[in-house]
């Protein structure tokens, strides 16, 4: 089967095409998610180059959050309307098991860490199943402050995630059993998307397009703000 795996969950965004199971090209966003409308001539680009056409497409799947709020309404939006243009199969995948796949073989629990301004974190802690790179969620996603996923979590734990330099200061420097990750690893991508969207998808874990929506956690600060003032 030929499917589709879109990542806008974070500052860079990406799409990769895969066909059997197997991802063949992954695209990014180099200078990040800006617009809507620049994701679709990459995706055309990317079909083109294997002569597929939309309507070949069995899956989409997507990464539904939390992270940008902005970027999760682009992929969302863009995956709903293939689905409803083509038929194809809608597969919403936890952005938080998609970071936790970049973890170091050598983690053996994570704490993912997005910012959410006014020191408060969109955050998950999961702990590795076993050595194939399986993940267990202990605490699902949620909104919370770096300094209390800290407390409750037992030693070592791994960091991982781009909010992680909005919160450095929250980081104990004198203890040794919390280890923040290289940055190559804190960003989300289609490619890894792809594979845990094909597991689930084997398992019948598909969304219906008219229920698929971004996992926000809270409202926008736009919301926010507006009913704030009124």
């Amino acid at each position: 089967m030929r499917a589709l795996a879109i990542e806008t969950s974070g500052r860079v965004g990406s799409v990769a095409v895969v066909e059997a199971g197997r991802v063949l090209e992954e695209a990014e966003f180099a200078h990040g998610l800006k617009h809507a409308a620049g994701i679709v001539p990459i995706i055309d680009q990317l079909l083109r180059a294997r002569g597929w056409r939309p309507c070949d497409l069995g899956a989409l799947y997507v990464s539904v959050g939390p992270g940008s709020f902005t970027g999760l309404r682009i992929g969302i939006t863009l995956c709903k309307t293939l689905a409803f243009a083509t038929g194809a199969k809608i597969v919403a995948v936890p952005t938080i098991e998609v970071l936790a796949r970049n973890a170091p073989a050598e983690a053996r629990r994570v704490i993912v860490v997005l910012d959410a301004k006014r020191e408060q974190i969109f955050t998950a802690q999961l702990a590795r199943l076993d050595e194939t790179g399986g993940w267990s969620v202990g605490e699902a996603a949620h909104l919370d402050s770096l300094t209390a996923m800290l407390a409750r979590s037992p030693r070592p734990v791994h960091l991982l995630g781009e909010g992680i330099p909005y919160h450095h200061q929250f980081i104990p420097a004198d203890d040794p059993g919390v280890v923040v990750t290289p940055e190559a690893l804190w960003r989300a991508r289609a490619s890894v998307v792809a594979e845990l969207g094909e597991a689930m998808l084997a398992r019948g874990g598909t969304t219906d397009p008219f229920l698929l929506a971004p996992l926000y956690i809270r409202r926008p600060e736009a919301e926010e703000k507006f009913e704030a003032r009124h």
